[in-house]
């Protein structure tokens, strides 16, 4: 999977299936100094990401300050060749001053192992 970058932040694409439904994303920051995933409310709602009462609701902080978000279980997240079924994400506001899709943290990371190579930006899986 190639990385871009803009504005010196490494950006990739990414899909995510929810009850069947997929959405595509092009503008994903890549961020290993983030624990966990999340995506933009505003950019979920096509596939019916919505809140629900049984949603868990929690605040997240980081360097941008802090929001509140919801988490789901997804169908599947996937980055090219990079994919884990049965996911969970969080969705929030994302409201940080630029246009973002969402983020790729850690957990997604370190669960499909990926190899992140910053001299040919490029990421894939340690099997590789």
């Amino acid at each position: 999977m190639k990385i871009q970058l803009r504005d010196s932040l490494p950006y990739v694409t990414a899909s995510l299936t929810y009850q069947g439904q997929q959405l595509a994303f092009g503008n994903i920051l890549l961020d290993t100094g983030s624990g966990g995933v999340i995506f933009a409310v505003d950019r979920v709602l096509a596939i019916g990401l919505t809140y629900e009462p049984d949603d868990m609701v929690h605040r997240i902080r980081g360097v941008g300050g802090a929001e509140f978000v919801f988490t789901k279980q997804i169908d599947c997240l996937a980055m090219g060749e990079l994919r884990v079924n049965d996911f969970q994400i969080e969705i929030g506001a994302m409201d940080y001053g630029f246009e973002i899709d969402g983020i790729i943290g850690m957990d997604f990371l370190v669960q499909v192992g990926a190899i992140i190579d910053l001299a040919k930006l490029e990421m894939y899986p340690a099997s590789k």
